[in-house]
């Protein structure tokens, strides 16, 4: 899950403050000292997400696009400048933006927002912004919430008690609010002070990056291992009262399989997974990435040069090319396998699949899947020269009828010109273009797309306008016909707009009879 942090470097930041028997330090100096802290975590822990670096405060400014560099990042603080006023509202979308550009609006992403809880003053600040909010055009909406799923954490180089002598907190609140609820504001306890600050972000840590603790099991074997990012849990869109599914701190491998029988999976998160108590040494044998595992303890470090099943596992699935199914909870499951992050270090990595019993169909449902031992004969052949996947369906489907699908923009375009280049050859295609018109007909109704048929509509009427002088005069009644037949359709309440009804020719003094149905 990638991360924008997001910094305020308005003048409001630079106000001092007072810290005893030490030379005077600035709020920059505190948001500076926490996002080091954060950035330093991140990268003991972190190092496959991608953080990215945004500064603002009247304009806003990508100081470093995503990046698993921490260094890189680090530096960028330390060269930090100062500018105007606070303009919350253009820097929440340069963070849409960044993240469409860069990946799209399905990819989850954690915002950290580090701010002095100064709203800014007049057009342009957070206060003017929300009392504008049902006032505005469709093109000047409020960035938030955002087209992809998001958390909003708020860092307040602020005590409580100075944001709520204004309306400061009451409007960050609001924002969190807009957000889904998704997301929490955070503030200083106490003086501000670096001890201070290195509380509320070590809250912050605990709270979003944070791994998750569990037993890796297979038969007699376990191994305590970390997952880093933690799973978010699930809740299932179909169920009557969904109830949130969490990953299980036991863990289950239920079997092994090929890579090429389980292909390219769809999968709903990917994490990293970390032997608790490993050392360096381990490396040797393809533990992965061993530089990011937790050396908390000298206990840990000791424990490290005992046998470890979570090191035998990633190396096991590297040679042979396999990934292990995992259980994770009840009918959730995912995948174990090994990926490479370099040409000399690999990393075992966890990818969850969505919650269901059959959450991949060409291999049938996951508790019906055993062992090849306990075939009649080997599923793979003798010589591995054959799969049992994908499984074939006990009844063999027909795909005689022509269903319209449209993945892309291009594919509707398509299906849209080829009924105005029949319009066009009226009364000679009259029979085609009725049966083009009435399949994107079936395909909008069946896919709730109402404004399909009112644009189609608009496009016949367009063309009925602009017939040459010289164009049969069958033409514009049928035009006009099939216009107002598709804007009938578009209502839902209507006879015209029931599935199985057809848009047939109009009858008229001008059509000949091999056109007529």
């Amino acid at each position: 899950m990638p991360t924008v942090v997001l910094l305020d470097s308005s003048l409001s930041m630079t106000r001092p403050v007072s810290l005893e028997g030490s030379e005077e330090f600035q709020r920059k100096n505190l948001a500076v000292h926490g996002l080091t802290m954060l950035f330093e975590h991140m990268a003991t822990n972190y190092k496959l997400e991608f953080t990215s670096l945004v500064a603002f405060s009247s304009l806003w400014e990508l100081l470093v696009p995503f990046t698993r560099d921490y260094n890189t990042l680090q530096e960028a603080l330390s060269n930090l400048e100062d500018y105007d006023k606070t303009c919350l509202e253009a820097a929440l979308q340069g963070v849409s933006n960044i993240m469409q550009q860069e990946w799209g609006s399905a990819c989850p992403c954690q915002v950290v927002l580090v701010t002095d809880g100064s709203l800014g003053i007049g057009r342009g600040s957070l206060r003017h912004s929300l009392q504008t909010l049902k006032q505005r055009a469709e093109d000047k909406k409020f960035p938030l919430p955002y087209p992809f799923p998001s958390k909003l954490f708020i860092m307040c180089i602020a005590n409580a008690e100075e944001l709520q002598e204004t309306d400061a907190m009451d409007n960050l609140e609001q924002l969190i609010s807009l957000n889904g609820g998704e997301g929490q504001i955070f503030t200083m306890e106490g003086p501000l002070c670096l001890k201070s600050v290195q509380s509320m972000f070590g809250k912050l840590i605990d709270q979003a990056y944070s791994p998750l603790h569990a037993v890796l099991h297979c038969g007699n074997l376990s191994s305590d291992v970390q997952v880093f990012p933690r799973p978010e849990p699930m809740v299932m869109d179909e169920e009557v009262d969904p109830v949130p599914k969490t990953v299980q701190t036991d863990m289950e491998i239920v079997g092994f399989i090929e890579i090429a029988d389980i292909a390219s999976p769809p999968v709903i998160s990917r994490h990293l997974v970390l032997p608790i108590a490993v050392n360096k040494e381990v490396d040797e044998v393809g533990t992965g990435n061993t530089e990011d595992i937790d050396e908390e303890s000298s206990a840990n470090q000791m424990a490290g040069k005992s046998p470890n099943f979570c090191v035998l596992l990633h190396g096991s699935l590297k040679v042979e090319g396999m990934v292990a199914l995992v259980q994770v909870g009840p009918e959730w499951y995912g995948m174990l396998y090994s990926q490479a992050d370099s040409k000399k270090k690999s990393n075992l990595m966890m990818s969850l699949f969505e919650p269901g019993p059959e959450p991949l169909p060409w291999l049938g449902k996951m508790a019906q899947l055993g062992p090849t031992s306990d075939a009649a004969e080997n599923p793979y052949g003798e010589d591995d020269s054959k799969s049992p996947f994908p499984l074939q369906p006990a009844s063999k489907r027909s795909y005689a009828q022509n269903v319209t699908v449209w993945i892309k923009a291009s594919g509707l375009q398509t299906d849209v010109q080829k009924i105005l280049r029949n319009a066009r050859k009226l009364p000679e295609k009259t029979q085609t273009f009725y049966k083009e018109l009435n399949r994107l007909r079936k395909a909008a109704l069946a896919f709730g797309f109402w404004e399909l048929l009112k644009g189609v509509a608009e496009l016949l009427e367009r063309e009925c306008t602009m017939l040459p002088d010289s164009a049969h005069p069958d033409a514009a009644f049928q035009l006009s016909h099939a216009a107002q037949q598709l804007r009938l359709a578009s209502n839902a309440h209507a006879p015209q707009a029931a599935f199985d009804h057809n848009i047939t020719p109009l009858h008229t003094d001008f059509s000949s009879g091999g056109d007529r149905m």
